[in-house]
């Protein structure tokens, strides 16, 4: 089975992502796969190069983010353009890493993608899992680890799907306000229904 594992900045999807590799699941995670399809030297760095400019490129030949972020934030156009090289690279590795693990025997394989409902990847996956928060502790978890004002922690959250419109889409919700105790105690019910 090919399970999508998302959630929203700050729900706690990496804290689901290692109780499931502790399980012994194999995991491919897209923003992994993010930073590989951009690595120096890469073709799809090179395009970057070749479409938005040198100055996207640091010294060390890695892709300067910062410089990136400036150009695309706020420009969607430029945003689409980036995407447009970007996206058919990690889909392909994405692909290739799970049919990795089946090959290797692999009955269960686990697609952490943060933006599964964004970018529309329901196809890639057979059950969805979304790891969820309320709104509020969204906020509080995001401002605490990133350091972020109230105002920073909302552009971020606002950037995003809201969590409800995740929560329908899903096969099934961990609800993730509690303990950790309590999450893997869901985390542990889910596989049950769905792994017998």
């Amino acid at each position: 089975m090919i399970i999508g594992l998302t959630g929203s900045i700050a729900s706690g999807k990496s804290t689901v992502a290692n109780l499931l590799k502790d399980r012994g699941y194999p995991i491919v995670d897209a923003d992994e796969i993010a930073r590989l399809v951009v690595e120096p030297g890469s073709p799809v760095l090179h395009e970057i190069e070749t479409v938005f400019g040198a100055e996207v490129i640091c010294d060390d030949g890695s892709l300067n983010r910062a410089a990136m972020g400036r150009l695309v934030f706020g420009d969607d156009k430029k945003r689409e353009q980036l995407n447009a090289i970007i996206h058919p690279a990690i889909r392909k590795e994405l692909i290739l890493q799970k049919e990795s693990h089946l090959a290797a025997g692999a009955k269960t394989v686990i697609l952490d993608i943060p933006l599964l409902f964004e970018n529309k990847l329901h196809d890639y996956v057979e059950k969805i899992l979304v790891v969820s928060v309320t709104p509020e502790v969204q906020k509080e978890r995001l401002m605490s680890r990133n350091q972020l004002s109230e105002s920073e922690a909302d552009s971020r959250i606002a950037s995003q799907l809201p969590m409800d419109i995740k929560e329908q889409g899903a096969d099934a919700v961990i609800d993730n306000n509690g303990d950790l105790a309590e999450t893997e105690r869901q985390l542990d019910d889910v596989l049950q229904k769905w792994l017998v």
